[in-house]
């Protein structure tokens, strides 16, 4: 049995990968910032809170993986914000506001080099693993040709470097692990709800469809691929 830590398994997409990865025969451990958020959970998850913006909250969860196996094969980060509350995208620089700016830094970057720092022991082993963070294609500065969404798309930008960075490092010390930066897609979740407006139903993918296509990629990465930066087909997006 392979065993996967899906960071904000609640809902979403989150929770479809963890349900894709249960039927595959994986242990799964799902996070999620409440406790009691996972009622009745099925057979072979395991549930944890986990707080990505507190680091005493990310080590308590990675601790108690540790206590139940000795190695993760798949670590894919998923949880992250988009808008929360009144604070929403920016359409404008007078919108900015920089609370939400540093939320969404807090969340979107610093949270998956957080659960990478702690889940680093799990990983370095000689089995193939793979550390998975959810990125957006509006996080490419290459790719940028609208502007707006200030705090996200520089958020998502910082986490694609951290992405290549930890690449870098894990390289040399967990030879195994494939780190990658993913893009899913416009996801029907409450993350991209009020922005779908203007999205070709054929782009917009339901929560199984996006995990599976995202699982696919996964499948088919090798070391070499460590380092990238992908869309839920395996296309390279460019930083």
């Amino acid at each position: 049995m392979r065993n996967a830590l899906i960071v904000g398994a609640s809902r979403g997409l989150g929770r479809a990968m963890a349900s894709l990865l249960l039927k595959r025969d994986h242990r799964v451990f799902g996070t999620s910032r409440q406790r009691g958020a996972f009622v009745a959970p099925p057979r072979g998850f395991v549930p944890l809170q986990m707080d990505v913006t507190d680091e005493a909250s990310v080590a308590e969860a990675l601790d108690e993986v540790a206590r139940e196996v000795d190695r993760l094969h798949l670590v894919m980060h998923v949880a992250g914000v988009l808008h929360e509350g009144p604070m929403a995208p920016e359409k404008k620089l007078e919108d900015i506001d920089p609370a939400f700016v540093q939320k969404a830094f807090a969340v979107n970057a610093v949270g998956p080099l957080l659960v990478a720092k702690h889940a680093l022991p799990l990983l370095r082993h000689d089995e193939r693993a793979v550390l998975a963070n959810l990125s957006a294609r509006v996080g490419s500065i290459g790719d940028n040709r609208l502007g707006g969404w200030y705090g996200y798309r520089a958020s998502k930008a910082a986490q694609n470097m951290f992405t290549k960075n930890l690449a870098i490092e894990l390289g040399r010390r967990a030879r195994r692990v494939i780190v990658v930066a993913l893009h899913p897609g416009t996801v029907d979740t409450d993350l991209s709800r009020p922005f779908q407006r203007n999205v070709p139903p054929e782009k917009l993918f339901s929560p199984g469809d996006s995990a599976a296509r995202l699982l696919a990629v996964i499948e088919g990465l090798e070391v070499t691929d460590s380092g990238r930066y992908l869309d839920y087909a395996g296309t390279p997006i460019a930083w």
